[in-house]
């Protein structure tokens, strides 16, 4: 079973954690969320629009685990907590280093661009995220999601249903991103 990791802050966008958390869920993907509290003691996390949000555990004890993908939900200030978290740079570089898949969606790619993983790649952001950074050799796109090589990116909460069937098509394959979207009356494909 395919396992991922998803950080959240305080002030993250909670249509796109919650969003990316249950559809990867319901495709049996092994998920694990993770507050940037440190020890063990896990704390609620208020998202951008007030909803409460209790992560499984702390990053310091998530990071023992290995991961196949890690997934960088969006908003503000969640994603500047999670950017200026070395922790979270760490992760994403050795998740990199070993050939794993990071992604991130709406003010998230931004962390991805700030730990280089965009160097040479495409990629995708809400928009005066990605496009007002001088990233030189990184492909700024519009699509609603962006694949590139082990980085997927994603616009920002319109697009998080189609960025997490991605997310389930990349773990766990086609078939069982059909058979997730059916469940949902997502749109046929």
């Amino acid at each position: 079973m395919a396992s991922v990791i998803i950080p959240i802050a305080t002030g993250c966008e909670e249509l796109e954690a919650v969003t990316i958390i249950d559809l990867l869920r319901r495709a049996d993907i092994d998920v694990t969320t993770v507050s940037l509290d440190t020890g063990s003691q896990v704390d609620p996390v208020t998202a951008s629009r007030g909803v409460v949000l209790i992560p499984d555990m702390t990053l310091d004890d998530a990071i023992q685990k290995n991961y196949d993908m890690l997934v960088l939900p969006g908003g503000l200030p969640g994603a500047d907590y999670l950017d200026k978290d070395q922790r979270i740079h760490n992760l994403l570089k050795k998740m990199a280093a070993e050939n794993k898949y990071t992604a991130a969606i709406c003010a998230a790619p931004k962390i991805l661009a700030h730990a280089n993983l965009l160097e040479g790649k495409a990629a995708t952001s809400y928009p005066g995220f990605l496009d007002k950074m001088e990233l030189a050799t990184t492909q700024i796109k519009n699509d609603a999601v962006v694949c590139d090589g082990k980085i997927i990116t994603s616009r920002g909460p319109a697009t998080a249903m189609e960025f997490a069937l991605i997310l389930i098509e990349t773990l766990a394959g086609k078939e069982k991103r059909k058979e997730v979207a059916a469940g949902l009356l997502w749109k046929a494909e």
